[in-house]
């Protein structure tokens, strides 16, 4: 049998052969950007695909490739690549003129609808150009309302490029970009280790809770119903606010998962898609705290933002919040929890674990995570697995070249994933879409089943 390192590099090779034109685009890259890369999740070895189109839910590569679009801009493409009501709509505000410097209809009726659609949360909104904005706009609000310094954040998570919380790779040494606040980083999903670090900390010292309903970046992770009604009683009883960061999850239910699970945030953070797969993030909440940012008031914080309200986001926002109604986000997820169970069904034969008829997810009251105890000799969980809720899912493998592997092999599948493992659904997806990723699952697990239960 070959090795990792082997199979790793073959697969390379093929890659390389097969995507010339791809290969000299990242060569004349690098003459300009560093490493040929202006966003680092989109680096991947050995080098990555340049793409020259999207239609649907298909990418076109400059090679001419073809590749079933199953990372979905990383939950900003929800809509696919070509929505005919999005694409009139930034088109109808274009004819319009852009950079107007002043106030447009636009920002005000996405305002409404994003206000109505995650009531009871979001009483007031302010935009913003990104979900990392959206961020650092919530946990400096917060700041200012408690007037205290310390961040309860937790490893794994993700909120943006000054604000992550995640776990390097082995051998990879972590160099610190984040925002110079008062962090307290504890671990997710442990309620008992949490109120051990809360307890160690200056009475009155806490501003906020920064959490994620499910660790999106880290993973798709889902927080455990306990671990997340703990830090909203915490939070409550002293003094702190919650801030639920959905810039990925608001989309896991209509009116965002904080809501399905029946928790209600002091202040609620929105990105990705919406602004119809153009730039776009937005905080809101409370409008006792939102207030803070009334002009017209005296002794009020400011926000400024040149293209806090620019035509094209807000207009494609609008279109978008209109296309991704209530029925369509439902259709969406259950299309991803049917991914998941196949996937996790032919991960299983294919590695010859029977899953136990009465085996216990990790996750607890309710909310899974694909992780179960499994009927085997020598395993409590299986070397490959996924995990997630409704469209946000996320393979996992025991190593990050093996991780490298399964991108490569669906790669030669036709099928587009992060390299990480991590995978977005959008609406152009179907059925036999889903059929085909479980058919390039079953063969990447035939293929290199000795090396995945080897490691």
């Amino acid at each position: 049998m070959e090795s990792l390192k082997e199979a790793l590099a073959k697969a390379h090779r093929t890659f390389s052969d097969r995507n010339p034109a791809s290969h000299q685009a990242y060569l004349i890259s690098r003459n300009h950007l560093p490493g040929g890369n202006t966003r680092t999740v989109l680096h991947a070895n050995p080098f990555p695909i340049t793409f020259a189109a999207g239609n649907g839910c298909t990418l076109t590569s400059v090679d001419g490739h073809r590749y079933i679009d199953f990372l979905s801009e990383y939950t900003a493409g929800i809509y696919g690549h070509s929505n005919a009501a999005v694409r009139t709509a930034i088109t109808d505000a274009l004819n319009q003129g852009w950079s107007l410097g002043g106030n447009t209809v636009y920002e005000k009726e996405l305002a409404k609808l994003v206000c109505e659609r995650f009531q009871p949360t979001v009483e007031l909104v302010r935009f913003t150009n990104s979900g990392t904005e959206a961020n650092m706009m919530a946990v400096a609000t917060a700041m200012a309302w408690t007037g205290r310094k310390k961040i309860l954040v937790f490893q794994g998570g993700y909120h943006g490029a000054t604000l992550s919380f995640r776990t390097p790779p082995a051998g990879v040494p972590q160099q610190d970009m984040n925002l110079p606040h008062e962090w307290v980083v504890g671990t997710y999903n442990d309620v008992a280790s949490n109120q051990r670090l809360l307890s160690s900390l200056p009475p009155n010292s806490l501003a906020a809770i920064l959490v994620e309903p499910m660790l999106g970046s880290g993973g798709a992770i889902p927080g455990s119903l306990t671990f997340l009604q703990f830090l909203r009683s915490y939070a409550s009883s002293h003094g702190a606010l919650l801030i639920f960061d959905e810039v990925m999850t608001s989309r896991l239910s209509y009116r965002g998962l904080g809501h399905k699970l029946g928790i209600q945030p002091d202040m609620m953070t929105l990105g990705k898609y919406l602004g119809g797969g153009m730039s776009s993030g937005a905080f809101g909440g409370r409008a006792d705290i939102m207030a803070m940012y009334d002009p017209t008031k005296n002794g009020g914080v400011a926000h400024p933002g040149t293209f806090n309200n620019n035509v094209i986001s807000m207009a494609g926002g609008c279109a978008g919040c209109k296309v991704l109604d209530e029925q369509t986000t439902n259709r969406l997820n259950d299309l991803g929890e049917l991914l998941k169970g196949k996937v996790q069904c032919a991960i299983d034969e294919g590695l010859g674990f029977k899953r136990a008829s009465d085996s216990i997810t990790k996750s607890v009251d309710g909310v899974t995570n694909g992780v179960e105890e499994l009927k085997t000799d020598t395993l409590l969980d299986p070397p490959m697995y996924i995990t997630g809720i409704g469209s946000i899912l996320s393979i996992h493998l025991p190593s990050p070249e093996l991780l490298s592997l399964f991108y490569h092999h669906m790669l030669s599948e036709g099928i587009y994933v992060a390299e990480r493992g991590f995978i977005a659904l959008n609406i152009e997806l179907g059925v036999a879409d889903v059929e085909r990723f479980v058919t390039g699952t079953e063969k990447f697990v035939e293929r290199y089943k000795g090396l995945i239960t080897q490691t």
